[in-house]
């Protein structure tokens, strides 16, 4: 795989970028044959079972039986799994760019888009017949085959019906038009709203690269409760003189006066338009739930030689986004000092910074790239060569 460093290059064979842009980007799927010529699976299938048996690994279990869908949620212990010549089952690993370093220098090749777009990389196996079921996604992806065969049926859905008590959302009025069956290094791209089912022909395993695609009011209200506890407490409710006889006839009344102190607060939420960039920046770059990093287990002065003959880039972990006024990394906005600092926002870019860029370095920056190595955000690069 390309080193992180380099610019991301368009990764699809068969189409140009604008075209892709253009024609099919948000609007309509598209079906690429050999997109990524030679592509072969990351991680063997072993290798793929023993890391959903993590405990930081986010991984489900998809059968189907007499009609029935049966999910269940890992860890699991290989020998938990079914045997492999059973028929009609899929394990999926969400988040295998954040377990493997292999599929995070993948994910690479999709930086053609914005990273606050990026989820993840889900790969799948699945035994002869398995699959998920015909569903809709709120969120544009890649469906990358790495081994095997996986015939899908796509087609466009409206508006979206379940079957009643599933576990999964399986949708009862797909309506397929199209029908493919994908070979290894075959990329379907499928935009939101789009219907797919996806069968295994024979054992097969697809990579599956996702972009959020989130309605409005979901991430408004997520940034509100993140605005709300950047929001100082302020006073206390206080009813103290303003509470009258007339209550006691009706309790359950809602009190004005409770009402005004909770809109005057909520004015408060107001923030500046720089404000508000940065919290959504914060927003996008905190870890997932499952996420940890390890704090390192050299000394300061260790990394800061290791990183001053090798360069620096960022754990796989790390999500980092910059605006025109700030960096964020992980969930939080870089000190005032370094805002506008442009190697930073060149490590966002590449996730990597070599040594030259390391000894033209402000101490400043020194100090805080230290510090995103101690607690394991980034790394000495041990690749190197990165001038």
């Amino acid at each position: 795989m390309r080193r992180s460093s380099e610019k991301a290059a368009w990764p699809l064979q068969g189409i140009s970028h604008a075209h892709f842009l253009q024609r099919h980007w948000q609007r309509r799927p598209l079906l690429l044959r050999q997109a990524i010529p030679g592509f072969q699976p990351l991680l063997t299938r072993a290798e793929l079972f023993a890391l959903a048996g993590e405990d930081d690994a986010e991984s489900r279990l998809v059968q189907r039986q007499a009609g029935r869908w049966m999910l269940r949620h890992g860890p699991f212990a290989q020998r938990s799994l079914p045997a492999l010549r059973k028929c009609d089952w899929t394990l999926l690993l969400q988040g295998a760019n954040l377990l493997h370093d292999g599929v995070a220098a993948f994910l690479e090749r999709f930086r053609f888009l914005p990273d606050a777009r990026l989820d993840d990389v889900m790969i799948s196996w699945a035994s002869d017949g398995g699959g998920v079921g015909p569903h809709v996604d709120a969120y544009d992806v890649f469906l990358v085959q790495a081994e095997g065969q996986r015939r899908w049926r796509i087609g466009p859905v409206k508006v979206p019906h379940f079957e009643p008590e599933q576990p999964l959302r399986i949708l009862t009025n797909f309506e397929p038009d199209a029908e493919f069956v994908l070979d290894p290094g075959d990329v379907l791209y499928l935009p939101p709203g789009w219907g797919h089912d996806g069968v295994a022909v024979g054992a097969c395993m697809t990579y599956s690269v996702g972009f959020r695609a989130p309605p409005q009011g979901e991430l408004l209200q997520q940034l509100l409760w993140k605005l709300a506890e950047d929001l100082a407490p302020g006073e206390r409710y206080s009813d103290r003189g303003r509470v009258d006889t007339a209550v006691a006839g009706h309790p359950a009344k809602l009190p004005q006066d409770l009402v005004h102190f909770l809109q005057a607060a909520f004015s408060r939420l107001n923030p500046a338009s720089r404000d508000f960039e940065a919290a959504l920046g914060e927003l996008l770059t905190e870890p997932k739930q499952q996420v940890w990093f390890e704090a390192a287990s050299r000394k300061r002065a260790q990394l800061l030689k290791a990183c001053a003959a090798a360069g620096l880039r960022l754990d796989r972990r790390s999500r980092m986004l910059y605006t025109s006024r700030d960096v964020m990394i992980n969930g939080e906005r870089v000190a005032p000092g370094l805002a506008r600092s442009r190697l930073l926002r060149r490590l966002a870019d590449r996730h990597a910074i070599g040594a030259d860029d390391w000894k033209a370095a402000r101490p400043e920056e020194i100090q805080a790239l230290l510090q995103w190595c101690v607690q394991g955000w980034a790394h000495p690069d041990r690749e190197g060569d990165w001038s």
